[in-house]
């Protein structure tokens, strides 16, 4: 993970309040030109971005459940994989603790579901693109209010600062970064620039035991489909995509 505080980069139409706050809460450092090579958090007028400035051409990476993927699922469907791993079936709505966060995409397919999901996320690059995310979905007309409701963010050390947040859920839900391949360019552009920017998760073993302690019904962890389980820890169940599998462990 990269240990460097996030370089924000603001263009002439950004909201400096806003970007003040973003300092603040992420311990940025504002720089006054776009850097040539590393990573920088771009905020317009629009909301937050990050760009790989040693690879302009992958162009930026944004949290936009407004549009795109985020806004298909939630018209169309698509998630069932997932909430079927978590649990979710008529008259269940398990709360969930996602604690690799990431961009949120999961976390936001519960919450439409009618999940309480609270997420986790390191990395504060990440983390800033989240919180800005979640922000313009909470001021959105259509899907503000049970976003508000059912999605909250905590930025911290994961699994081992839930106990100091004094957190409890049903389901923890663990999707650990892997070096991975996918056709979809959008995904590859992310993964590629995500290996570089926090790497991998060399802890994912250790999660797993402290998501055991802490789930009161199970524990989910997303993985390659060829990938080896957690910790060589066999699940009770899985649930198989094309590409990846849900690895479920049942709390007795």
């Amino acid at each position: 993970m990269s240990a460097e505080a996030p370089r924000l980069y603001c263009l002439p139409d950004a909201d400096l309040n806003y970007a003040e706050s973003l300092q603040r809460r992420f311990s940025m450092l504002r720089v006054a030109e776009l850097p040539e090579t590393g990573f920088c958090l771009l905020l317009d007028g629009n909301g937050l971005s990050l760009r790989w400035c040693d690879e302009a051409k992958l162009g930026a990476i944004k949290v936009d459940f407004l549009a795109g993927k985020a806004a298909h699922r939630r018209h169309y469907g698509g998630a069932e994989a997932v909430s079927k791993a978590v649990g979710v079936k008529k008259g269940q709505r398990p709360s969930v603790i996602d604690a690799t966060a990431g961009l949120g995409r999961d976390a936001f397919v519960l919450a439409n579901l009618g999940c309480q999901v609270t997420m986790f996320e390191r990395s504060p690059w990440v983390a800033a693109l989240l919180e800005d995310g979640l922000n313009r979905a909470k001021a959105d007309p259509d899907i503000g209010e049970w976003v508000t409701q059912r999605m909250k963010l905590i930025h911290a050390n994961s699994i081992s600062d839930i106990q100091q947040h004094h957190l409890q859920a049903e389901v923890v839900y663990l999707d650990p970064m892997y070096p991975h391949r996918k056709k979809s360019a959008q995904v590859k552009k992310e993964m590629r620039i995500f290996q570089h920017l926090v790497g991998a998760d060399s802890d994912a073993d250790e999660l797993l035991q402290q998501a055991l302690n802490i789930a009161s019904k199970r524990v989910v962890v997303k993985r390659p489909s060829t990938a080896t389980p957690l910790a060589g820890k066999a699940a009770a169940n899985q649930l198989s995509t094309k590409t990846h599998r849900f690895d479920i462990y049942s709390i007795i």
